[in-house]
This record gives C-alpha cells, sequence and structure tokens, in this order.
C-alpha cells in the first residue's frame, strides 16, 4: 500500500481529536522541567505535578536551587521515583546556571547543532527532545516526534523501522521532510496529533484498530486485515 499523505492523514486526525491545545509552556527551561518533575505518569497528572512546582517553588534556575529538597520531593511524589526526579530537577538548574547563566533561550537562539547540544547537555534530554525544546520555543522549525508519534508514522508507512530507535527516528523524519515544508505551526500540530493518536488508540502492544479512524489510510492496518 503506498502511504497516504501525511497532510491528509493530520486533517483526518484533527477530524478525530479536534485542534490541539496549545503547549502548557513554550519556554526552553520550563519544558525541561515538565519533562522532569514527574516519571511514568500521565498528561493529568505531569500537570498537575509542573504547577504545583511553578505555585510552589517557581520555575527559575534560582528558584528550583533555592529550594528545599523536600519541598521537590513532595512535588514529584506523584510518581515513582521521586528523590530521583527531585535531585534531577536540581541538576538541570544547576547545569541551567553555570552554563548558560540562566537563559536557556540564548542557548536556543545559537545555530541549529549548537542549540540542539546545549539542550541535550540535560538529564534525560536526546535528539528527539531536543529537537522538540527548539520547536515548541519556536527556535528552529523541524519535524520532530516522541516514541508515540513516531509509531504511528511508522506504522502509516512513513520511514523504516529499526532496532536502533535513533536510526527509525531519523528515517521516518526524512520521510516526512520530503512531503511538507517545516513551518513552525505545522510542525507542532504534526508533534501534537500523533502523539495523541498514538496514546489514545494505535498503541504499542495492541493497537485498537477497531475504533481508529484512519484505517483507510494506514500501511499496518492493510497488511494486518
Amino acid at each position: 500500500m503506498t502511504k497516504a499523505p501525511l497532510s491528509e492523514i493530520l486533517d483526518a486526525l484533527e477530524g478525530l481529536y479536534g485542534p490541539p491545545a496549545p503547549p502548557e509552556t513554550v519556554d526552553p527551561f520550563e519544558m525541561i522541567l515538565w519533562e522532569t518533575v514527574a516519571y511514568l505518569v500521565d498528561d493529568k497528572t505531569r500537570r498537575q505535578a509542573f504547577l504545583a512546582l511553578r505555585e510552589r517553588v517557581g520555575t527559575s534556575p534560582g528558584e528550583i536551587l533555592a529550594a528545599p529538597f523536600e519541598t521537590l520531593v513532595e512535588i514529584t511524589s506523584c510518581g515513582p521515583s521521586a528523590e530521583q526526579r527531585a535531585d534531577r530537577l536540581r541538576q538541570a538548574a544547576g547545569i541551567a546556571m553555570d552554563q548558560f547563566d540562566g537563559d536557556l533561550m540564548a542557548a536556543a537562539r545559537l545555530p541549529f547543532v549548537a542549540a540542539r547540544k546545549a539542550m541535550k547537555q540535560f538529564p534525560g534530554v536526546g535528539d528527539p527532545g531536543a529537537e522538540k525544546i527548539l520547536l515548541f520555543s519556536k527556535s528552529y522549525p523541524s519535524f520532530t516526534f516522541e516514541s508515540n508519534g513516531l509509531r504511528v508514522l511508522l506504522r502509516l508507512g512513513f520511514g523504516k523501522e529499526s532496532t536502533n530507535y535513533s536510526t527509525s527516528y531519523r528515517s521516518a523524519q526524512a520521510d516526512v521532510a520530503e512531503q511538507l515544508t517545516p513551518e513552525f505551526g505545522a510542525c507542532v500540530r504534526a508533534y501534537q496529533l500523533l502523539r495523541m493518536h498514538g496514546q489514545t488508540t494505535c498503541k504499542t502492544a495492541s493497537p485498537r484498530c477497531g475504533e481508529c479512524g484512519i484505517t483507510a489510510l494506514c500501511a499496518y492496518f492493510a497488511g494486518h486485515s
């Protein structure tokens, strides 16, 4: 089956889920905190933890470094490894202060390769996470995806799946780039819609193909029906 145009797929997904909500934050350091503050939790729980951090401590590097460790542990206790999460918040704040004088937006405005390298200095941030930060902060537009979105793309026929995550990611990214011109709004929309579909329907072990509204566009479904 020839893969469907990505623009058609995204329009269909938006018809199913509605327009994506605006990101919780577009500040580079806050995006790192968003990913760090909780582990193995759903978006609602992560948002509650992030808002608690913002309200009880603040989200600047200096505020996090000044906060009692016990307070950070209380905030991160919504999921497992609370002390490790709290320690990572402090690590991230320390890197932001020591390496970037507390100003990650300036680092995000560096030339692309240097900006991505700067974001990858933070715990748990690889190429996809760094590219998401640069995209959502409107520093550099690129088609980037997290694991849910990548899984959806591979099943739709974009890229070639590999045992190496990075290889699969780059393959799908290159395939998508052939169809759409990188632009901030379009890239963020694609990221959010594909992630949402992967979380709710196109799951890892048991994709809910019987409930899916885009099976007519899906190479995976065509090969398994």
